[in-house]
């Protein structure tokens, strides 16, 4: 792996090039660097189809990973060799995919939210109710800064959401006294850290060359800021981020335990449970999709799924038949 550090320069440039995430970035450097040590340090130049293949197999073969997993290690190489070593690879399309299984979401009666959102301490509460009240992933919530809360229109604008789009949700009424009083305490302490000359927040891509005043601004602050600095991946100054989303996971899983629930909860499972009350309460698919930002219908229809209707309402015959012959309990 002589030549790995150049090549790992050139894939970060061209990545960046592209306008990547860094959660991609990293993600992508990862499952290329583990390709690289699977053929003992080869140089991917001297390795083609076979290589690609022996890899993918040992993948979902011995160490069993999910189908999306060997499908991302299978997105980083194609990315290695179509845009970082420019080798035109006709093989890719003959490549077996893992097939995704779709399995039905895990999803949470109203009254198992609420149990679970009282059982979140301090600022994970706030966090916890706008990721249901709004059906916002834990990454863009956390993400969220003090400009894209629209109090009076009652919106909140989603930024560089899945596929880096942006969409608007709802601002649920009931947290706009919460956030409200939330945003005081933060302008208190914001004015604190200023004063005291703390480094501001990190601003996407080059915007900070744009908006020179940007990190310390109010309105670009995180509404969920992270008590302590960390080093910008692009620049590598300290800079402020917000809360890390393995804590709000980890506050989220200890919450359920809590509250007694023996289902496998996380953070997304408000999400699932968004849509579902959603759709359980008539509204319209396509709405649920819009506010959801799904590029496509069939993944919002999953939850039609959970409520076991279809969209018809289906009367299973055993709640319609007779008394007679029924087991007593």
């Amino acid at each position: 792996m002589s030549n790995s550090p150049r090549l790992f320069d050139v894939m970060r440039q061209k990545m960046r090039l592209r306008h990547l995430s860094l959660r991609t970035e990293k993600t992508y450097r990862y499952w290329v660097r583990e390709f690289i040590r699977f053929h003992r340090g080869q140089h991917p130049r001297t390795m083609w189809v076979a290589e690609v293949e022996q890899y993918l197999t040992d993948l979902a073969v011995r160490k069993r990973v999910a189908p999306t997993t060997q499908n991302q290690a299978l997105q980083a190489i194609i990315f290695l060799y179509r845009y970082v070593l420019e080798m035109e690879a006709p093989w890719v399309s003959n490549v077996v995919r893992a097939e995704r299984t779709r399995r039905l979401p895990v999803v949470l009666t109203r009254s198992e939210v609420e149990r679970v959102l009282a059982e979140l301490p301090g600022v994970y509460q706030l966090i916890g109710r706008l990721m249901y009240g709004t059906g916002m992933r834990v990454v863009e919530t956390l993400s969220v800064r003090v400009k894209d809360l629209e109090f009076e229109r009652r919106e909140i604008v989603v930024r560089s959401g899945k596929g880096n789009k942006d969409r608007i949700t709802m601002l649920p009424v009931s947290l706009s006294g919460p956030l409200s009083l939330h945003l005081r305490k933060l302008h208190d302490w914001y004015l604190e850290q200023r004063r005291k000359g703390a480094p501001g927040v990190v601003l996407p891509f080059a915007l900070e060359r744009k908006y020179p005043d940007g990190p310390r601004s109010w309105g670009w602050q995180y509404v969920f800021p992270a008590r302590k600095l960390c080093l910008d991946a692009y620049t590598n100054k300290p800079v402020r981020f917000h809360l890390h989303e393995r804590s709000m996971q980890n506050a989220m899983r200890a919450a359920a335990r809590r509250a007694g629930i023996s289902k496998p909860v996380g953070c997304h499972t408000l999400r699932h449970s968004f849509a579902t009350h959603l759709i359980e309460a008539g509204y319209d698919i396509r709405t649920v999709q819009e506010l959801l930002g799904h590029a496509d219908v069939s993944t919002t229809m999953i939850y039609t799924h959970v409520l076991n209707r279809g969209g018809r309402g289906v009367i299973s015959p055993a709640d319609i038949a007779p008394a007679v012959g029924r087991v007593a309990i």
